[in-house]
């Protein structure tokens, strides 16, 4: 009879291993598998495969009443669905009658930035869901520069070969040839370099930086349908698209206390009333807060 520890340590080498996951989704799906095992102490592949849709609602909410996000609770879904189906295929119980359960539905509103628990959980996702280790790490670095340096897609897509390493700052050609300098945090860094180390191309100087599988430059296209795939399996509204990162950098930024008008150098903005636009967004997000909060709202 199996235990709890061999269950765990079977269901991560097939993450690491088989799924070549990410360590840092590898931990993740360990501790959510982890929990769920502790919570029905299950103790062996068998009683994992047996479980109910039931089952795994319960889990959910119990973990919901903790306090998780929506988005946190449907990257968790994703791990249980996997552990369930690694489970029933190790027993071989019929694929077809596997518990099925929706994830958690996610108000529909007006377009918003993403917050910042959902733009790390998309980038993770982008990355896990790729065919291949290099074009994840591809994705992910993409979807940085627009989160962490507020690049348009067709900007990160025009970086040359020759724009590596990248430093501490960035000077990127916008909208009518306008030239900026944006700063570069250690993490954006980090994943171009990850990027560049793992892809299979030759990085020639003139070349683009960002390549599709067969070599060529990378499309807006393509970007564009990974993160749609991601935000599917995230429970992520229509709204959570590649240019919501840009605009939750400018959203965040101006939320720390930016002043408009570094905002728009940042942005690249021709004029100052396309970044107006933010004091908006965060005006609108003060009200929502003062609507949820106050205790007089519903006298």
């Amino acid at each position: 009879m199996s235990s709890m520890p061999d269950l765990l340590d079977e269901w991560e080498a097939h993450l690491a291993i088989a799924r070549r996951r990410s360590s840092h989704t590898v931990r993740a799906y360990v501790t959510t598998a982890g929990r769920l095992v502790e919570r029905l102490d299950l103790r062996d592949w068998a009683s994992v495969a047996a479980l109910s849709t039931r089952d795994l609602r319960g889990q959910l909410a119990s973990r919901r009443a903790e306090g998780i996000s929506n988005v946190s609770a449907a990257r968790e879904l994703s791990a249980l669905k996997g552990f369930v189906a690694f489970a029933r295929d190790k027993v071989g119980a019929d694929p077809g009658a596997a518990p099925r359960i929706r994830g958690p539905r996610i108000k529909k509103g007006l377009p918003r930035p993403v917050t910042p628990d959902e733009a790390t959980h998309m980038v993770e996702t982008v990355s896990d869901m790729a065919a291949e280790d290099w074009t994840g790490a591809r994705d992910a670095a993409v979807l940085l520069l627009m989160y962490g340096a507020g690049l348009r897609i067709a900007e990160a897509l025009s970086l040359k070969a020759s724009d590596l390493p990248l430093g501490e700052t960035l000077v990127v050609t916008g909208k009518g040839n306008k030239q900026r300098v944006v700063p570069l945090i250690p993490i954006v860094r980090e994943a171009v370099a990850k990027y560049a180390a793992a892809c299979p191309f030759d990085l020639a100087e003139d070349d683009a930086l960002f390549r599709g599988v067969k070599g060529g430059p990378l499309s807006q296209g393509m970007v564009q349908k990974a993160m749609a795939r991601a935000r599917k399996a995230l429970g992520l509204p229509s709204t959570a698209t590649p240019h919501a990162l840009r605009h939750s950098f400018a959203t965040h930024l101006l939320g720390s206390g930016a002043d408009l008008r570094s905002l728009q150098e940042l942005l690249g903005h021709a004029s100052l009333g396309s970044t107006q636009i933010y004091t908006k967004v965060d005006a609108a997000k003060m009200l929502e807060a003062y609507r949820s909060a106050h205790p007089r709202e519903n006298d």
